[in-house]
């Protein structure tokens, strides 16, 4: 019995021995058809990954078009210059490579134009990667590749270029090296122009290469869309052209121009000086990269009486034909509003009318007073003031209107006549711009529309109405008186023969911050116009601060002429005669006896190089021509005469590099 017993317990432990291997066995097993059958293709993707380096993938940003197509941003393919300084090290110190350090830093130094010491500190560094220099141009990442330096590599970015220069430059914005707009058009439209990021994978070895390829791994990235925008390279040119002009003749503080379609609220034009070139923001103080046209906040003298008037008018408070006492002042106590030229004499009794082209302080202040403080803040919320307009440009500011609670008689006289409340120029120019069209507040826009970079239309911006302001007999009433202004008043610097212009001339004393108090010496000349009066093509807004000329300081004088040249080139452009005499469009016919000539085909004196440009035959084309022509070509101009193109400098198949400016004389066509 006792033998039985021990046989028994003894094949137990044997069963429970098998037992428990067959278990173990079954979990490898097990584990190993988890491993081989059920993850395979996640532990294949880790193994990848180990490796190989992601890298991101950067899309391409959508280039920037003026209205005529030219391109004003576009980005160049550039690279990132890395070095691994352990492998250099290694290299030199194994005798692989010739070379020493402070060699290499001379060589890189010369060619990325960066001083040797600062390379040669990074390559100095016990680090497997450090970038010596971001968007380095293709030609030198070439040049350096030549040295065949052990540890220098290359990454793919991308450089913002703005091919016109300072052209626009505010309006465009700037990119900083990440490739995001973070100012004006390219800050506001980023998301349209930066597109969708990717990735790809790097190999390290040729059976990770297999695998990858096998997999199809990376994401690709998707280009930026690009935009086309309301602004015309032929008007910017024009207002480019003046605002350098009457900045030189002014030693101003700055001079900002405006320029708006005043029937859709396009903008046609903006720009101010000083100026800056995008490409090399760095080098340019953000103050100097302010876009004066959408934030500069200011008292705008003058040319505000423009809507008290209108205002006035709408509600039926005076008639055109109305007169007014103005002896040259007028007592508001504790103060006398005077007029600009109260020194001078007084205008006895004018009507609105004549007031409005005198620009009197005295007659404004009294229609003013007549509106009351409640019917006036409610015209100027209805024309937009105090309140951004809603451009699509980043940067915008709201300016300032004086709260009701503060608002006394005497503010609401100097209201009337643009002191008190601070307006922008985008502000103004649209108000303007609603009694040109007929009483109609829309709201300013600057891209025309948006395209994938196959140029397909993604969205078309359409002209946006705000509100009705005035009904449009108000404003045919306002804009005969200003065509007044312009024909017989303070404005007839801006008047142009055989064309309507309506206009009104600004100038305002500027608050001295150290007394709080208006100053004595420093003013704000402006000037606003629009024409044709009867069927408006251009609004224009001329703002000069603080002239320091021995022309003194109005509007009419300095600003003036300024907006005349901006409107007289733009309807030129447009095909609009300027006077009776002016050919704009030519039609030979058959029976004429005069031939015009024709532009011929251009022999280049060599081939041009990287930046430069050939200068077409302008020869017998109309201004428009000739403007749509030297824009394409992405040269300036500057144009005299009208007719046909027949002078030209520099002469058609010269060398010369993009963004020289072309003088074209104009003449009529003769037999």
């Amino acid at each position: 019995m006792k033998k039985d017993r021990i046989k028994t317990n003894y094949f137990s432990r044997d069963r429970w021995i098998q037992l428990i291997l067959l278990v173990i066995i079954l979990l490898v097993c097990g584990r190993l058809v988890v491993l081989q059958v059920v993850q395979a293709s996640n532990l294949k993707a880790k193994g990848i990954e180990r490796r190989t380096i992601d890298q991101s993938l950067r899309p391409d940003r959508g280039a920037i078009f003026d209205a005529q197509g030219n391109v004003l941003a576009q980005s160049i393919p550039v690279k990132e210059v890395y070095a691994d300084p352990r492998m250099l090290s290694k290299q030199i110190e194994n005798k692989k490579f010739e070379r020493s350090k402070e060699d290499v830093a001379t060589e890189l130094g010369s060619i990325l134009e960066i001083d040797p010491q600062a390379i040669l500190d990074k390559l100095n560094k016990d680090l497997a990667w450090i970038s010596l220099a971001h968007q380095v141009d293709i030609q030198k990442a070439d040049e350096i590749k030549a040295l065949k330096i052990p540890g220098v590599g290359y990454s793919e970015e991308e450089k913002r270029v703005y091919p016109m220069g300072m052209f626009a430059a505010s309006a465009l914005g700037i990119v900083k090296q990440d490739g995001h707009g973070v100012e004006g058009v390219e800050y506001y439209y980023d998301k349209e122009l930066f597109g969708k990021p990717g990735f790809q994978s790097e190999e390290q070895d040729t059976k990770a290469r297999s695998i990858l390829d096998a997999l199809n791994q990376g994401d690709p990235s998707r280009p930026g869309n690009s935009i086309t925008l309301t602004l015309d390279a032929t008007i910017q040119y024009y207002i480019e052209q003046q605002l350098d002009q009457a900045m030189k003749a002014t030693n101003a503080n700055s001079v900002t121009i405006l320029a708006m379609d005043p029937m859709t609220g396009r903008v046609l034009g903006m720009g101010s000086r000083p100026s800056f070139d995008p490409t090399d923001y760095n080098n340019a103080t953000p103050e100097v990269r302010r876009n004066l046209a959408i934030s500069m906040s200011y008292e705008p003298g003058s040319t505000f009486k423009i809507i008290t008037g209108a205002a006035a008018l709408e509600e039926g408070i005076i008639q055109p034909d109305d007169t007014f006492e103005d002896p040259g002042f007028l007592r508001i106590s504790p103060l006398y509003i005077t007029n600009w030229d109260s020194d001078q004499k007084p205008h006895g009794f004018p009507t609105f009318t004549e007031g409005m082209k005198l620009s009197s302080n005295v007659v404004l202040a009294q229609v003013g007073l007549k509106m009351g403080k409640a019917i006036f803040d409610t015209y100027l919320k209805a024309f937009g003031f105090g309140s951004k307009t809603g451009i699509d440009i980043s940067g915008e500011e709201s300016g300032l209107l004086l709260p009701d609670e503060k608002i006394r008689e005497l503010d609401i006289a100097t209201m009337s006549f643009g002191q008190a409340n601070s307006v922008t120029p985008i502000q103004l120019l649209t108000a303007i711009s609603a009694i040109a069209n007929g009483g109609t507040l829309y709201r300013p826009y600057i891209v025309d529309k948006i395209s994938t970079f196959d140029g397909q239309i993604v969205e078309q911006k359409q002209p946006t109405s705000v509100r009705q302001v005035v009904s449009q007999s108000t404003a045919n009433q306002m804009t005969n008186i200003l065509e007044q202004v312009v024909s017989n008043g303070t404005g007839n610097t801006a008047s142009i023969p055989g064309i309507r212009v309506a206009g009104k001339t600004g100038t305002a004393q500027k608050v001295d911050p150290k007394t709080g108090g208006y100053s004595t010496t420093d003013f704000i000349a402006s000037f606003a116009a629009y024409a044709p009066a009867e069927d408006p093509k251009i609004a224009v807004l001329v703002i000069i601060d603080t002239p320091k000329t021995e022309d003194g300081h109005q509007g009419g004088t300095l600003a003036g002429p300024r907006a005349k040249a901006i409107i007289e080139g733009a309807l030129q452009y447009y095909g609009l005669p300027v006077s009776n005499d002016t050919q704009s469009t030519v039609v030979i016919s058959p029976s004429d006896t005069a031939i015009r000539p024709l532009p011929q085909p251009v022999i280049p004196e060599r081939t041009p190089v990287g930046g430069e440009i050939v200068i077409p035959d302008l020869t017998g084309m109309t201004m428009r021509q000739a403007g749509e022509t030297l824009a394409k070509s992405e040269l300036h101009f500057d144009f005299t005469g009208s007719g046909l193109v027949n002078q030209q400098s520099p002469q058609a198949g010269k060398i010369v590099t993009r963004g020289t400016t072309v003088e074209v004389k104009f003449s009529p066509l003769t037999p």
